[in-house]
């Protein structure tokens, strides 16, 4: 066994005593869910914060999620190499963004530490930089066709098509590629479109309008609360608005802490995404959250959270403060909350409409949070009722290990639901029963 093993499995277990104290301390907290959301007070963690990860396991052969009666899954492609977005072609083509977090320089013990833990739960290593095609060519719901649509790429994450070109979120900005509709290839080289810090929270989440004039990105902070100070997040921790005839682009919503998928609710036209909170302040506080957004709003990271809850870690701006919008709806705390996509009624079976998120999964509480993907129901254009689990599953029930990971969630070419999975290394399509 390597160093990094042992040491490893050293940070496991003092991690482990520091999970025992803190649920002795605070039990199980009630989970922060939806819009009145009961948060309990903070407890900064100080230099030794809760840190629990699964190690990653994968699925065993004929080994499933475990689906919402009256719904069934199925392995649409496999062997991928950390999958973790989708984005469906015109033709029915599936395109996933393979890709992972690579590592930085270390700076502390506690720098390493995280290292070890990400690398044991497969999020950080070599990248493989690219896109892959997939098709489902005899329509069994199995892709049988699997080739490589771009390589080479930054850390790729969100993709767009707007009539003759293909847009890649890279983690160091937005690059436009020629794209010929007929043979659905791309053509040419890139050009730059927009240029964004990378590292940090590297994800570069990519959505179009409904009117195909804009292209909106998710670029997240470099650290937990500015650790680094406020200039190092200039630019960070916000939702990019592109306007893709001029190629000017502006800050459309900041205070974002990690803003990753982005979907417009249909009947509003109305902008919705999914957050990611700050860690370190216990199992609950704050959830992550998905909420519209307002065009300039600002959402409060990281001077403060959820109703204005001031974080007494964080050189403070009062003004900032009192002019921050209270996120819709709550996710419970840690849950990463990454995949979002719109569903209309009627997708799966007793669903009606609403938003489907795919939960990557926490590391900073004692009690493991997400790992599944849920359904919020819609109406009017607003959260409507409880989450509903439509997979779970993805963690082993002592939560030591984890055989999948959600992250994108997507509409299939056939009316199905595609969940893409980077510790499975999968992408799941989840159809009626």
């Amino acid at each position: 066994m390597d160093f990094q093993s042992l040491f490893a499995r050293a940070v496991a277990l003092v991690g482990a005593a520091a999970v025992a104290k803190r649920r002795m301390q605070d039990g199980d907290p009630t989970p922060a869910f939806g819009q009145t959301p009961a948060i309990p007070r903070a407890k900064p963690q100080g230099k030794v914060p809760t840190l629990k990860m699964p190690t990653a396991k994968g699925w065993i052969p004929g080994q499933l999620p475990t689906t919402a009666p009256g719904l069934k899954v199925n392995a649409f492609a496999t062997d991928l190499d950390h999958p973790r977005w989708l984005e469906v072609l015109p033709n029915g083509d599936v395109l996933v963004a393979e890709s992972r977090s690579v590592p930085g320089p270390l700076k502390s013990i506690f720098d390493y530490a995280i290292r070890a833990t990400m690398r044991r739960a497969g999020a950080v290593g070599v990248s493989a930089n690219r896109i892959t095609r997939l098709r489902d060519a005899d329509g069994d719901g199995n892709a049988e066709v699997s080739e490589v649509f771009l390589e080479k790429l930054n850390q790729p994450f969100g993709m767009a098509l707007k009539d003759d070109t293909f847009y890649v979120g890279n983690t160091d900005g937005v690059m436009a590629f020629p794209f010929d509709r007929a043979t659905m290839k791309v053509t040419g080289p890139a050009r730059r479109v927009t240029t964004f810090k990378p590292g940090g929270h590297w994800t570069r989440s990519l959505l179009l309008s409904p009117d195909g004039t804009k292209l909106y990105a998710g670029v997240g902070s470099l650290t937990n609360i500015a650790d680094k100070g406020f200039k190092e997040e200039e630019g960070r921790a916000c939702i990019w608005e592109i306007d893709l005839a001029t190629g000017s682009s502006r800050i459309f919503a900041g205070g974002l802490r990690n803003a990753v998928g982005m979907a417009f609710e249909p009947t509003t036209g109305v902008l919705w995404t999914v957050v990611n909170e700050r860690d370190g302040l216990g199992d609950e506080t704050p959830p992550d959250y998905l909420t519209s957004v307002k065009d300039g709003a600002f959402y409060g990271w990281p001077y403060s959270y959820w109703d204005r809850v001031v974080d007494d870690r964080v050189p403070q701006d009062a003004q900032a403060v009192a002019n921050s919008t209270i996120p819709d709806y709550a996710l419970g705390g840690h849950t990463a909350s990454l995949g979002l996509c719109w569903m209309p009624a009627g997708t799966l079976p007793g669903f009606p409409d609403g938003m489907v998120i795919g939960q990557h999964g926490s590391w900073n509480r004692s009690t493991l949070s997400g790992y599944k993907v849920i359904f919020i129901p819609f109406e009017n254009g607003r959260p409507a009722g409880p989450p509903r689990d439509i997979l779970s599953g993805f963690l082993s029930p002592d939560e030591k290990d984890s055989y999948g990971r959600p992250v994108g969630v997507s509409l299939g070419p056939d009316g199905s639901l595609l969940v893409v999975d980077d510790v499975g290394d999968v992408i799941w399509r989840v159809t009626g029963a």
